[in-house]
């Protein structure tokens, strides 16, 4: 049956492979923590690698209580990574290697260290400086929010530590922190936050950046009288209600704002939707024609390894993001979740929630690799945009026996080590497999421990192996680009499809015919007629288990 029908346009955006960089672990010039200048250095691998657009995490000036996300000055960089000349030579040079440049952009909240938050607690209640917050007076909590990083989503002013000695050091007032408590929310219900953030777009645009990535895109307006909540965070509950601090109505109206922005500067300026939203129906929202342009579809990343939950939310994206006139954003891994190389390794195969320890059931690496190779080059044919999360393309498993006296993420010291957190996928990246640490930094120096079985996953170990998974990535986006395989029409193979297989024909501009198999538990013999053009295994006259093939006649 038909699956999906080229989006309209011919945007950029559209049919984008983008690489996501973690600054703090891409590469450093001097010292043990990622900067722009080791990123500069090594954008060649990423022209090389054949995507299209780099996608930098944040590096603003922050104290980096949530790496980077808790920011302290949107219009500048963050001593740790550089400048702002580094941030600028960063652009020129991408854009010389002909990769477009997206950035971070945390509109839900600021760090509590941003000039705003501090003249908020120095005016007082009822301030117009606090009217920028979501502040609340009272003896109690306004409400039962729990903070995703946990315990309450509410902090007392006259609790913190620095209230002490201060005019408000008796003050009962509340203030609202989805997030970490240093990360306070921002009230998007005044008009000053609008002005602000329309001001922090036009100065990254004028720099010369071609999009944003919107944090928390989701979950900037909550409901009015914010009302006590008891079901799942993220997302709506199955009734579809939303939870009243995500998926509000109000968040559009941002986007339909910063639309007209982006609309002011030439060369297709995009808005990409990081919300954690389901059904489809509702993401594919953030996406119609006046709002945003991808959003990420995480549906897709945390799908179990098993053909039928894969084909349903393939025909669930396509089906919500076609009657809107959007591409679908596929996504594997990123730096929140457990990298797919190990979460395929693992007895359950789908999203997992707070990481995985020394004292965790460890994945089977072989089986891990094996199915991660197969599933993104299950991505890399279906049309539409896709993410990969730096180290991806080396097959980088999660680190899973951190210590924990290494650990950096917030959520694991909030939780008391019960959510270990994310630093596993956020180790410093291999690249020399005998320098060292890997040549992620002159003196070897990282922040993060690095395992010493990435060495044989170096790029340079990788680089001239025709079977290595980089030379796999290589491959599949030539042929991508070569093929147009993103702006391709796509039909299932009923005649191959089962509980075990998934099969679907591309048919494009660049490639008239072309048919994708990809196999979970069991083998199928290989399709006569077609020829193999790419696989993520061995495959003789039978396709097997965990792989995917690219064939044409």
């Amino acid at each position: 049956m038909s699956l999906h029908v080229p989006s309209p346009g011919p945007e950029w955006w559209r049919t984008a492979v983008i690489h996501q960089v973690y600054p703090r672990s891409f590469a450093s010039s001097g010292g043990p923590v990622g900067d722009l200048a080791g990123i500069t250095a090594r954008l060649p691998h990423l022209a090389e690698l054949g995507v299209d657009a780099v996608w930098l995490s944040p590096f603003y000036v922050s104290p980096q209580n949530d790496g980077g996300y808790d920011v302290a000055d949107y219009r500048d960089i963050d001593p740790l990574f550089g400048t702002l000349a580094d941030a600028d030579a960063l652009i020129a040079r991408a854009h010389a290697l002909g990769l477009r440049v997206i950035v971070d952009l945390v509109p839900n909240h600021t760090s509590d260290q941003h000039a705003w938050f501090r003249a908020a607690l120095a005016a007082g209640p009822g301030s117009p400086e606090r009217d920028r917050y979501v502040f609340r007076e009272g003896a109690e909590p306004p409400n039962n929010w729990p903070s995703i990083f946990g315990g309450p989503a509410w902090q007392r002013v006259c609790d913190r530590a620095d209230a002490a000695g201060s005019p408000w050091e008796d003050d009962r007032s509340w203030y609202l922190h989805i997030f970490d408590v240093t990360q306070p929310d921002l009230n998007w219900e005044n008009p000053e936050v609008w002005e602000e953030f329309r001001s922090v777009l036009r100065f990254w645009l004028d720099r010369g950046v071609d999009g944003f990535r919107v944090d928390v895109a989701h979950g900037l307006v909550k409901r009015v009288g914010l009302p006590d909540w008891h079901g799942r965070y993220h997302m709506a509950e199955g009734s579809g209600e939303p939870a009243p601090m995500f998926d509000q109505e109000g968040v559009h109206q941002v986007y339909r704002d910063w639309h007209r922005v982006l609309a002011e500067y030439d060369g297709e300026r995009v808005l990409v939707a990081e919300a954690w939203i389901d059904p489809p129906e509702r993401l594919a929202r953030y996406v119609r024609p006046d709002e945003m342009h991808q959003a990420f579809n995480f549906e897709f990343l945390a799908s179990p390894w098993d053909a039928a939950a894969l084909r349903s939310v393939i025909e669930a994206s396509y089906r919500a993001n076609d009657a809107v006139g959007a591409p679908t954003t596929w996504v594997l891994s990123n730096h929140d979740v457990v990298r797919h190389a190990s979460r395929y390794g693992l007895p359950f195969t789908g999203k997992v929630d707070g990481g995985i320890g020394p004292a965790d059931p460890q994945p089977d690496a072989a089986l891990g690799l094996r199915r991660a190779r197969a599933a993104s080059l299950l991505m890399l044919a279906l049309a539409g945009s896709a993410y990969l999360y730096q180290g991806e393309e080396l097959g980088l498993p999660e680190h899973t026996t951190i210590p924990a006296d290494a650990r950096q993420d917030p959520a694991f010291f909030h939780t008391g080590g019960e959510f270990l957190g994310r630093d596993g996928c956020r180790v410093p990246l291999p690249w020399e497999a005998h320098s060292p640490g890997f040549g992620f930094s002159p003196d070897g120096a990282a922040w993060l421990p690095q395992p010493p079985e990435w060495a044989r996953l170096a790029v340079d170990a990788q680089r001239d192996d025709p079977a290595s998974t980089l030379s796999l990535y290589r491959e599949a986006l030539r042929l991508r680009r070569e093929w147009d395989l993103g702006s391709a029409s796509l039909t299932w193979d009923e005649d191959l499809c089962g509980d075990d297989v998934l099969a679907f024909r591309s048919a494009g501009p660049g490639r008239a015919d072309m048919l994708v198999v990809t196999t979970m538990q069991a083998e199928v013999p290989l399709p006569a007629g077609w020829r193999v053009a790419l696989a993520s295994g061995a495959v003789t006259d039978v396709v097997p288990p965990d792989t995917t093939v690219w064939l044409v006649r």
